[in-house]
């Protein structure tokens, strides 16, 4: 369509963009270059589309380089797909060595200027994600569960960070206020600790460039071992923020894991949550994060939620490796123990990541 909107839509978009003087119109929508210019003339304002305007809000949020780089690769791939040229071909003069054909046009040398500063990026992206693989592997020696903080954006997820670990994570009542993961150590009541890590919040159709564009950070969803799906439940449509959240978790390849719905926000609803949510989406709780209500529940929670894919194993170790005998005591729930001459006979709960570290203790034998 020339205008995205039927000439009769448009004409009371129109009017009521000249009733109120608007100088930018603003589409919950991807538009065309074309459709872009086609209304920008007949409206006689700036138009931007729902992809441009998160991107610009994510511009405002980056920090950190691995942010500014994830931005400006998402808007660089971007440009590339909105570009435009007119007269193009009467500009095909000059060749010379290196150029297509005749010449290149000054559209094909914007392209070329463009892929170019994409795999540049890519590049440098690259290098950030394996610095955050060589500090998730660290993580993974600790033998500390990690649990991902997810939700659409503007649910309490910094928040919720802040208030269980004392992290002063940027915390407003903003779209996408937090563009870098935060990574803390948290203490659950059996006194085992594990990570918490923010992440970037999610929105309704999230545009697949930005997925993948900030595929270095959303690997902490991808590698968590349980998610804790922070809702809002005071915001009318919370039902369809879910839905919204769930698909990325499906694009992500996360939605089979382990997830605990966090109901934030209950301060603000004065106790008219029904029920029937918590049966619908189990296992749940609901809290306040901001008045740091309920979080003991929740982390209950997580621990239970943990424990249900631990076993009970037997390990020898040898007595030499008393040190491996003492990591395990501290990860572990240590049930029996028994020294022999030449080894630590030890059955312990333990979940997949301890089971795996300790793996070649395994008492394959009866």
């Amino acid at each position: 369509m020339k205008f995205f909107i039927g000439e009769g839509k448009l004409q009371e978009l129109k009017a009521k963009a000249a009733a109120n003087k608007a100088n930018l119109i603003i589409f919950d929508h991807e538009l065309s270059p074309s459709q872009v210019r086609n209304l920008e003339a007949e409206l006689n304002a700036k138009v931007v589309d729902r992809t441009s305007l998160i991107l610009d809000i994510f511009a405002q949020h980056a920090h950190s380089k691995e942010g500014k780089l994830q931005v400006e690769l998402a808007q660089t791939n971007y440009t590339l797909t909105h570009l435009v040229g007119t007269g193009v071909l009467m500009s095909r003069l000059g060749g010379g060595i290196g150029t297509r054909g005749p010449g290149e046009t000054k559209l094909e040398m914007d392209r070329r200027r463009i892929r170019e500063r994409i795999s540049l990026l890519k590049n440098e992206l690259e290098s950030v994600r394996n610095n955050r693989s060589i500090r998730r592997k660290a993580r993974k020696e600790a033998l500390l569960p990690v649990a991902a903080v997810v939700g659409y954006t503007n649910s309490g997820k910094s928040t919720l960070l802040n208030a269980l670990t004392g992290a002063e994570v940027l915390v407003q009542d903003k779209l996408f206020a937090t563009l870098d993961p935060t990574v803390r150590r948290v203490k659950l009541p059996n006194e085992r600790e594990i990570l918490l890590t923010d992440t970037v919040g999610f929105v309704h159709k999230l545009p697949h460039n930005l997925v993948e564009a900030f595929h270095a950070t959303l690997e902490e969803v991808t590698e968590a071992d349980i998610l804790l799906h922070v809702v809002d439940i005071s915001h009318p449509y919370f039902e369809d923020q879910i839905g919204a959240v769930y698909r990325v978790l499906e694009e992500l390849n996360a939605i089979t894991k382990p997830i605990i719905t966090v109901f934030n926000k209950i301060d603000k609803i004065k106790d008219k949550f029904p029920k029937k949510f918590e049966k619908k989406f189990k296992p749940a709780v609901l809290i306040s994060a901001a008045n740091k209500e309920n979080l003991q529940a929740l982390l209950n929670l997580v621990q239970k939620e943990l424990e249900k894919h631990m076993k009970v194993l037997k390990f020898e170790i040898p007595i030499d490796q008393m040190n491996m005998v003492h990591l395990l005591h501290e990860k572990a729930e240590v049930k029996s123990e028994e020294y022999k001459e030449d080894r630590v006979v030890i059955k312990a709960k333990v979940d997949e990541i301890t089971k795996n570290r300790f793996e070649k203790y395994l008492q394959l034998r009866n």
